[in-house]
């Protein structure tokens, strides 16, 4: 793909490149900022790179297995499209470019609460996309459980409830451009705006006082397995397996909330040592290269993530673009997994990564 007649973009570099000189300003500020002084937004990239990774020779890689066992099914890679909020602001078909590209790649989609299409006009429009929902939990349990009920009925497979934001970050770059004008399909009787709403708005709604008994009480009601995302900590992965979660989503919220906190692949080790096979671990946050998968994987993460790339694909050319970025992702881990002689997914482990001597 290329714009313009410019070279073809072959990296997800690439991508956001054009992003950054293409994308409108409330767009590019939303999208592209981070909490604070941005500094475990860099670092969710840096730390990756920070890993060397050790290959195997001679095991014969002729043939490639990405596929992976998450929440006991097996899945064709280990990418998933990240839950991201307002995709209107980046393109007007918005979630549904998103999802069709979801399904052309077999990758499964994490539906924000706060997206600007609802969880039943998205399953109607593509049903053929495997989803989950992401779920903010409203002060209003009423609408929070009405929500529920409606991503189950309408064929999403797990329920993401994401615990870091109990109150909305320090994002300078929004502040500063007064992002606005943004609207949510699926969550209007829980918030009703009366002109042009901010991110801050909609986190009014948001319970600040979330606890790990309104954790259980998800689990045991919710007809969905439940994941909890925002873990960064041995102790609160132990307190997930406790209340009985069936996975975690390692995540700093892509650094939009509370700055100088580790980033994705410095808090994984810990978090998977503490809970081992008994929870489903996925990790998110600065994954840009087929080869930061693979180290995730390697570290014990079963899956991951991808947010603000997908973002820059769907701002660039909707459902095309958003493809495009998961196909060269996925390119990436095939041609990684040959070259670190791991032709299987699962033959990943740590004795594939160190310490990089140039970290």
């Amino acid at each position: 793909m290329s714009f313009d007649g410019s070279p073809p973009l072959v990296s997800l570099a690439d991508y956001e490149r054009v992003a950054t000189e293409q994308l409108g300003e409330q767009a590019a500020s939303y999208i592209f900022g981070g909490a604070g002084e941005e500094i475990t937004l860099r670092d969710n990239v840096a730390a990756w790179r920070r890993l060397a990774l050790l290959p195997r020779m001679l095991v014969g890689a002729g043939r490639r297995d990405p596929s992976v066992e998450l929440l006991g099914v097996r899945r064709p890679h280990p990418v998933l499209i990240a839950p991201t909020a307002f995709q209107r602001l980046t393109h007007p078909e918005a979630e549904v470019a998103t999802a069709r590209a979801a399904a052309a790649t077999s990758t499964i989609m994490c539906l924000s609460t706060l997206a600007s299409t609802s969880p039943s006009a998205l399953a109607d429009a593509v049903p053929e996309a495997t989803r989950w929902f992401q779920l903010y939990v409203f002060a209003d349990r009423g609408v929070t459980r009405e929500v529920v009920a409606g991503a189950a009925e309408h064929g999403y497979e797990a329920l993401v409830v994401t615990v870091d934001r109990p109150v909305l970050g320090v994002r300078e770059r929004e502040l500063s451009s007064q992002v606005r004008s943004l609207t949510v399909e699926g969550v209007t009787d829980a918030f009703k705006s009366t002109g042009a709403a901010t991110p801050a708005d909609f986190t009014a709604v948001i319970d600040p006082d979330l606890n790990w008994s309104d954790i259980e009480r998800f689990v045991a009601e919710s007809p969905l397995p439940v994941l909890v995302k925002g873990v960064l900590t041995a102790g609160d992965a132990r307190l997930a397996l406790e209340h009985g979660v069936a996975g975690v989503i390692v995540s700093n919220h892509g650094g939009r909330q509370l700055d100088t906190v580790l980033s994705g692949a410095d808090a994984l080790p810990a978090v998977v040592d503490a809970v081992g096979d008994q929870l489903d671990v996925l990790v998110d946050g600065g994954i840009r290269r087929g080869t930061d998968v693979i180290k995730a994987l390697a570290l014990g993460a079963r899956a991951v993530l991808v947010g603000r790339p997908i973002l820059w694909g769907l701002g660039l050319a909707g459902a095309e673009g958003v493809q495009r970025v998961i196909e060269l992702l996925l390119a990436e881990v095939d041609n990684a997994l040959a070259l670190m002689g791991a032709p299987r997914a699962g033959d990943l482990d740590r004795t594939m990564v160190a310490r990089a001597p140039w970290g």
